[in-house]
C-alpha cells in the first residue's frame, strides 16, 4: 500500500475560494481617492487662475505708472516728484496686492480643510462597510465550511 502525499496547493486554492475576497471596497476606495484629487485639482487651479489675475493686474498698473515716470517733464523737479509718486503708488499697490495673495490663500485653506474633513468622513463611511460585509462574508465562509465539514 502505498503513501498517498496530501496536495498542499488544492488544499490551499479550496481554502482561498471559501474566503473570497470583495474587491467592490477597494474600488469604492479608489473612486473616493480620485473625487478627493479631482476637487483639490479645481481648488488649486481656481487659486492659481486668481493668483494670475492679481499678478496681471499688478503688473499693468505698475507699467501705466511707470509710463509717467518716463514722460519727458519740464522742470527737472518733475521728474523727482514723478520718480516719489511712482515709489508711493508701488508701496500701496503691493499692500494691496499682497493682501488680495492672502485672500486667495485663505480661500484655498479653508476649502482644503473642507475637503479633507468630508473625505476623511467618506473614507471612514468606507472602510466601516468594507468591514462591516467582510466580516459577514468570512462568517458565512466560516459556517458554510463548518456545516460541509459535518
Amino acid at each position: 500500500m502505498a503513501a498517498k502525499t496530501q496536495d498542499y496547493s488544492k488544499m490551499m486554492k479550496d481554502m482561498m475560494g471559501a474566503f473570497p475576497i470583495d474587491m467592490s471596497a477597494m474600488q469604492d476606495a479608489f473612486k473616493t481617492q480620485a473625487t478627493l484629487s479631482e476637487k483639490m485639482s479645481r481648488v488649486a487651479l481656481a487659486a492659481a487662475d486668481k493668483s494670475t489675475e492679481i499678478s496681471t493686474k499688478w503688473t499693468k498698473e505698475t507699467l501705466a505708472k511707470v509710463a509717467d515716470v518716463t514722460a519727458v517733464k519740464e522742470d527737472p523737479a518733475d521728474y523727482t516728484k514723478a520718480l516719489t509718486d511712482f515709489a508711493s503708488l508701488q508701496a500701496e499697490m503691493a499692500a494691496e496686492t499682497m493682501a488680495a495673495f492672502a485672500e486667495v490663500a485663505k480661500k484655498v485653506q479653508m476649502e482644503t480643510v473642507e475637503l479633507m474633513m468630508a473625505a476623511g468622513k467618506d473614507i471612514t463611511e468606507d472602510a466601516s462597510a468594507a468591514v462591516k460585509k467582510a466580516t459577514a462574508d468570512v462568517t458565512a465562509a466560516a459556517k458554510k465550511a463548518t456545516s460541509s465539514v459535518k
